[in-house]
């Protein structure tokens, strides 16, 4: 598999969302908001930001609210909301003049809010909430009570049969969720992934389904959608490779260091914490200290 050329627009998710009517229109839909043109939006995104191999963020300002959007995964990251403190700290960073941090009155700055859309082949809930928090080695400080930091990422399921309502209220991510539905039901029958891609493409436009999008940027679609269905099928050999190397590692040795390589080397890789202590049967903390 070449290397993706990050140069290149991203993903089909951000190129389709990149525009303030689609943005809106999505935004309104998660939220049940009712925001217009007329409110004011606009994009922060960072190019070639931290972790940006894995993951193409969308993020925009409207009104008094910051919001990131960080795509469609295709595999749940436990780790987002790490991800996502990292980036929102560099946003601020750019929305923000930096010599107001330093008066004495409150700085007012824009309220953030982070949404995951996963679309993968796995079952996975409507609805989970991911929390900063969870990852905490100790949150009981004495005298304190809560942490003192936190920080929540929505994670929606954004496939056929998941959250209607959502996917009623917008129309360009219930197609862009039927287009991905079609690719994954070709390879499934058979096709190879470009075949499948191409097949999608044919089935949606007879459809009605994004048919400008498709017909205006097939071979786009095409590439972007290799890179990322490859990239995904990566990981999964990864995870495998990992097992293998560590399993192996670990019958020669007699010892733990086989089981702790292959924590090091899913948790690189994306894998979320619960699957990795699963996979090698090392505690959860002793992942944590491994991986930090």
């Amino acid at each position: 598999m070449g290397k993706p050329n990050r140069e290149y627009k991203s993903s089909m998710f951000k190129d389709l969302f990149s525009n303030v009517t689609a943005a809106l229109e999505l935004y309104n839909a998660l939220t049940s908001s009712h925001f217009t043109v007329d409110d004011g939006l606009f994009f922060t995104t960072l190019e070639n930001a931290l972790f940006m191999d894995w993951l193409n963020d969308i993020s925009f300002m409207i009104g008094d609210k910051l919001v990131v959007l960080i795509e469609h995964q295709s595999s749940i990251n436990e780790n987002m909301p790490l991800r996502a403190l990292i980036y929102i700290a560099r946003v601020y960073e750019k929305i923000i003049d930096k010599r107001a941090i330093y008066r004495s009155t409150l700085l007012t700055i824009p309220t953030p809010e982070f949404y995951v859309l996963y679309n993968g082949a796995k079952d996975y809930p409507d609805e989970v909430t991911l929390r900063l928090s969870d990852a905490f080695g100790r949150v009981d400080i004495p005298d304190v009570g809560l942490p003192a930091l936190d920080l929540t990422v929505r994670v929606l399921n954004v496939n056929k049969g998941h959250n209607k309502e959502i996917l009623e209220k917008c129309e360009t991510l219930r197609d862009y969720a039927t287009f991905i539905g079609q690719v994954r039901e070709r390879q499934q029958s058979g096709l190879e992934l470009e075949a499948a891609i191409t097949a999608a493409i044919d089935i949606c436009v007879a459809k009605g389904i994004l048919v400008e999008y498709l017909e205006n940027n097939g071979s786009e679609v095409r590439n972007m959608l290799f890179t990322e269905f490859n990239i995904e099928e990566a990981r999964e050999v990864w995870f495998e490779e990992g097992m293998e190397k560590g399993k192996a590692e670990g019958k020669a040795e007699g010892k733990a260091e086989g089981k702790e390589e292959v924590a090091r080397s899913l948790f690189a890789n994306g894998v979320p914490l619960d699957i990795i202590t699963k996979s090698t049967g090392l505690p959860a903390e002793r992942v944590r200290a491994l991986v930090n």
